[in-house]
């Protein structure tokens, strides 16, 4: 009888200790980071974007998943000046509305983390990318800041331009987004291609029940 009220007094303590327990949010909840984490194709042009700034993205890197920790990626930082230049003019942006000609003048970004491969692009480069890629402009929202992944760029062009030892696979703009963005929901079948009315940039997103399958 002693032994069943030492243990009924001790799954009564536990219940009463996990009733206590609170959590407690530290910063903002991932979803409020993704809802901002919007690709921006103009920019303001103050605060400038400085290395210590882009130094402190890059280095979530550390922090990241990798295939086969292999841990290929490399990272070019551009600030403004003429690299910043040779940048802009061998990326483009918005090729969904190339009647646009984005970014508009006086909207252009300044600062750029070039990412590279030590090892001949594959599929598990490419993997590694995408984790660095969405997780570095993750941090920059974290920081105030916005960003855009940029595929579309003459790679020879900027590959001379910054001397770089390695092919880059992808260019990510970092800067003060200047935009009003909105994601709209769609069906799978309707068009995905985003679009501007009224000033105002329209990203179409697939409903999430239609992703399961």
């Amino acid at each position: 009888m002693a032994d069943n009220y030492l243990e009924n007094k001790y799954d009564e303590y536990r219940g009463r200790d996990a009733r206590k327990v609170v959590v407690k949010r530290i910063g903002q909840p991932l979803e409020n980071l993704l809802r901002k984490n919007r690709s921006f194709r103009g920019y303001a042009q103050q605060p400038e974007v400085t290395r210590e700034m882009l130094e402190n993205i890059v280095k979530v890197n550390t922090m990241l998943p990798s295939a086969r920790n292999q841990q290929v990626l490399r990272f070019r930082l551009v600030t403004s000046g003429g690299e910043a230049d040779a940048v802009l003019q061998n990326i483009a942006l918005g090729g969904a509305l190339p009647e646009l000609h984005l970014p508009f003048a006086g909207t252009e970004p300044h600062a750029f983390i070039v990412v590279c491969s030590c090892v001949p692009e594959n599929r598990m480069v490419d993997i590694d990318l995408g984790i660095s890629a969405q997780s570095m402009l993750l941090k920059a929202v974290e920081m105030g800041l916005n960003g855009i992944i940029i595929c579309a760029f003459n790679r020879e062009n900027i590959r001379k331009a910054l001397s770089l030892p390695y092919d880059p696979l992808a260019i990510i703009a970092i800067g003060k987004g200047a935009e009003t963005i909105c994601c709209v929901p769609i069906s799978a079948d309707e068009s995905h291609a985003y679009y501007r009315r009224d000033g105002v940039h329209y990203v179409p997103k697939v409903r999430w029940e239609e992703l399961l399958v």
